[in-house]
């Protein structure tokens, strides 16, 4: 279903996942600076290690800290972190066990990459823990720090397992500090205030993983949220044109006759080879329009609301980022 007015404002914390080329980081970061918009403060976090908020908005690479990165449109600031599972390691011993010096020395001789070896799913705590605490985060005066924190999360077929932190340390540990932690987290993942958000193209194969994602989901008990169709190209031609071109019923000597007739060729073979190039491209357009229309069915038997985000001629820099902002604040995803 096509949407526009859904209303997320209960939401504060928005996970982001998608098939890879998706264009899962640059809607995170998008979502965000609309989220921002009109003087709000949203946090924009990354977890895979992979630097991909600074190379989004064009920044040297992030530290273990959350800084301001951009001014949303109508005012709003995004901060962004990028979890480093190190760091993140070394806040919660601190926090559970008081010896942030004693795991320093632990994270020089790789005791930290020997447990997420060991137990992957400790690894997802960790960097999911951090996420779940600045959504809980209040400041001096009770209010949260945060209006709202956008999670750019792994890949489709690893979120539901990335986000069932309680599931996935069950064998890890039953009881004491890290059993209580993956609680807390799962508290946060698995509220009303949550929604987890699919990034897909209009076509088939993320299409795919993107509703196998939304099983995935329902089946562990996690908040689904809303798809984002990204590089969504307009059709420049009639329905009719379309229609007759994917049947095969679009005749290239009456194409050349009208592109002589404008003066876009010289008559003969000349105006036939053009015509018959252009037709070709245009039965191509028609079949990829026919299958994107497809793909669009397929996508509203999820019954979620659904975004559809323009392919940006020019790239995706700063002010393609915006555009996409704009875009997602117009219909109602922000």
């Amino acid at each position: 279903m096509r949407a526009r007015d859904t209303d997320w404002d209960g939401v504060r914390l928005h996970v982001v996942t998608g098939k890879g080329g998706t264009g899962k980081t640059t809607v995170a970061a998008a979502l965000a600076l609309a989220l921002a918009s009109g003087g709000r403060k949203v946090l924009l976090v990354e977890v895979e290690g992979r630097q991909g908020i600074a190379q989004v908005f064009d920044l040297p690479p992030l530290p273990y800290e959350e800084r301001k990165i951009a001014v949303a449109p109508d005012g709003g600031d995004v901060y962004a972190l990028a979890v480093d599972p190190e760091e993140a390691m070394l806040e919660y011993l601190e926090m559970f066990y008081g010896m942030r010096r004693a795991g320093k020395a632990l994270t020089k001789i790789g005791v930290v990459d020997f447990a997420t070896t060991i137990a992957p799913g400790f690894r997802d705590v960790l960097v999911t823990g951090k996420t779940s605490e600045a959504v809980r985060r209040k400041g001096k005066d009770g209010r949260r720090i945060y209006d709202a924190v956008v999670l750019d999360a792994p890949p489709t077929g690893r979120v539901a397992r990335f986000l069932n932190v309680t599931s996935e340390v069950a064998g890890l540990a039953r009881v004491g500090p890290i059993k209580n932690h993956a609680d807390l987290v799962n508290g946060v993942v698995a509220s009303p205030e949550t929604a987890v958000h699919f990034v897909t193209l209009l076509e088939e194969m993320p299409v795919q993983e993107t509703l196998d994602g939304l099983d995935e989901l329902r089946e562990a008990g996690l908040p689904p949220g809303g798809i984002f169709t990204n590089m969504v190209r307009e059709s420049l031609l009639p329905a009719s044109v379309l229609e007759a071109a994917a049947k095969g019923r679009f005749d290239p000597a009456e194409l050349a006759l009208g592109l002589k007739a404008a003066g876009l060729a010289e008559g003969g073979s000349d105006a036939a080879a053009v015509a018959e190039a252009l037709a070709e491209e245009i039965a191509e357009h028609a079949r990829r329009t026919r299958l994107e229309r497809r793909e669009r069915r397929s996508l509203d038997t999820s019954g979620r609301p659904r975004y559809e985000l323009p392919l940006l001629a020019d790239g995706v820099d700063l002010a393609g980022l915006y555009e996409l902002a704009e875009s997602i604040h117009a219909q109602g995803a922000a």
